[in-house]
């Protein structure tokens, strides 16, 4: 991490105080498949069809499809189940919520012009991503975390005196790493005698035990939509739209460790070191690190998009979506509980916590392209398709002045790359009223090769770093298969969704071997995702 410290310090702009990570910056970026039940229905593939309230905020130029007003709301009772697959068990957590998923109003009104007979305005409300998942695992060990924050440390060039909480003053902590500093105060790392190097409580080919992880995320992006379209010639459907977002992310982070024979510090009968240099005892040593962070703010994007029909049985869809700009403040705080068990008992057991901190950055998420292409077969049945293309290393992250975070920056386009998403729709109408519906969502992991293969350092914290998380999680691919069916009488509408949607991804507890034996263990995360989806709506 000698990057950064050098970094750090040749900048010009003002010690600020920094947290976010390229993780973070992913997290605040991510979609769901969400919007009303015949949208779900058909995996999303609505960008060439319109005519629905979700494509608000998917091609604005849905909205020029709308020869009626229209009003409608979503409800989604979601039943998650999250399992995490370790070395030594297999663990699922499951929850069940209802939320209201998505409403909206379009106005409708005839111009008396040939060229533009229809314009429409529209207001909608679609909760875009929700974060809520839990998974915890237990795992033999073959390194420690105490090795890892070691190893940086001492890369880093802290010294004691700078770690120290020996004045009880944490302010005058002359910008180390939070997790350095929790670390050093509870003895999970220490220095040898003369130097500015520390050493971790894990001895390769000596120590064993084994370490508790559980994590918990909580949230949401809301996102607010007001759109104008119409149509031209009743052959090109065109629509704006401005997307005002609302986000609040909440993470909590348990990791553990139970360690037997582990590496110590020399300690007088009163608890205190005596002695630079550790040494090693047959005791069990433990500690917990309790971390937190909590994200919120509001931004802002643009839209636009068209739908052309050259000839009623072919729609083409084009629409493309800015970043979004967000406004973000950032709390950070964590906590160690520590137990070593010497056998005269001299270092008692303890905890060391961190303030919470806050400090305000800046989020430029990917902008977003999507291309499709729709028939109509007859009057009775539809298929869709979409594609879209999502460039997830274009994030970037800034200060609250303004200036870029080059380190996190950096950061993003080595772990990220773009995603490729594919939807896929069909809608067979088994008479004047009923319809029934069935989809498919593709979306390719966002997770670069190298750094899923462990040919990156991660980075996690800096100098000057309030955050207090090692740990990572790395997203595979994401599917959707959904399922639904439809009822309209009159102006009056009813529609009913299944959507089933299975994620993998890789919890890190923190990054690879730096030298310092850290070794960490890899757990894998699955979610499941069942959706029982119901949207009514009135066309006036």
């Amino acid at each position: 991490m000698n990057k950064r410290l050098i970094s750090a310090f040749v900048a010009t702009l003002p010690l600020l105080a920094i947290g976010q990570t390229a993780f973070d910056a992913y997290q605040m970026s991510r979609y769901d498949l969400r919007g009303t039940a015949r949208f779900m229905s058909m995996g999303g593939a609505f960008g060439a069809l319109g005519g629905d309230l979700s494509t608000l905020n998917q091609n604005p130029g849905g909205i020029g499809v709308y020869r009626k007003s229209e009003i409608g709301f979503t409800l989604d009772i979601e039943m998650q189940s999250t399992s995490a697959k370790s070395t030594l068990d297999n663990m699922t957590q499951n929850k069940t919520k209802a939320l209201v998923n998505n409403f909206g109003y379009v106005g409708s009104a005839y111009t008396g012009n040939d060229i533009m007979p229809i314009f429409n305005w529209g207001f909608s409300y679609n909760r875009a991503a929700s974060f809520n998942r839990r998974y915890k695992g237990t795992v033999d060990m073959n390194g420690s975390l105490s090795n890892y924050i070691a190893g940086y440390t001492t890369a880093d060039g802290w010294t004691g005196d700078q770690l120290s909480n020996s004045d009880g003053n944490f302010w005058d902590r002359n910008h180390a790493p939070w997790l350095s500093i929790l670390a050093y105060n509870s003895f999970m790392i220490n220095p040898v005698s003369g130097t500015n190097q520390y050493n971790g409580l894990w001895q390769d080919g000596k120590t064993y035990g084994v370490a508790d992880f559980d994590v918990e995320e909580q949230g949401y992006v809301d996102e607010y939509e007001i759109n104008l379209g119409g149509n031209i010639s009743n052959t090109v459907y065109w629509g704006i739209g401005l997307g005002i977002s609302d986000i609040d992310y909440k993470q909590y982070v348990y990791y553990e460790e139970y360690l037997n024979n582990a590496l110590l510090p020399i300690v007088d009968n009163d608890g205190q070191v005596v002695a630079g240099q550790p040494t090693a005892t047959p005791n069990d040593v433990g500690f917990g690190l309790d971390s937190r962070k909590h994200i919120s703010g509001t931004g802002f994007n643009f839209k636009a998009g068209v739908i052309v029909r050259p000839i009623n049985e072919l729609r083409l869809g084009f629409a493309i979506q800015t970043p979004t700009y967000y406004n973000l403040t950032q709390n950070n705080d964590g906590i160690v509980d520590y137990g070593y068990g010497y056998s005269d008992g001299a270092l008692k057991p303890g905890y060391v916590g961190s303030p919470i901190e806050s400090y305000d950055w800046k989020l430029r998420t990917p902008w977003r392209m999507i291309v499709s292409a729709a028939t109509v077969i007859g009057s009775n049945a539809i298929i869709s398709v979409d594609y879209e293309y999502r460039p997830y290393q274009d994030m970037t992250t800034k200060f609250g002045d303004g200036d870029n975070v080059t380190d996190v920056n950096g950061d993003i386009k080595n772990y990220y790359k773009a995603a490729n998403i594919i939807r896929l729709g069909a809608e067979y109408r088994l008479s004047k009223n009923l319809s029934i519906r069935a989809g498919y969502a593709y979306e390719s992991t966002p997770t670069g090769t190298e750094v899923k293969n462990d040919n990156l350092t991660v980075f996690t914290s800096g100098p000057y770093d309030t955050g207090t998380t090692p740990s990572y999680t790395l997203d595979n691919s994401t599917q959707y298969i959904t399922c639904g069916v439809g009822y309209h009488y009159k102006n009056f509408y009813a529609d009913a969704a299944y959507v089933h949607k299975s994620r993998k991804s890789e919890f890190h507890p923190y990054t690879g071997d730096n030298g310092y034996t850290a070794n960490p263990f890899t757990a894998d995360i699955k979610d499941n995702f069942n959706n029982i989806v119901l949207s009514v709506g009135f066309k006036f």
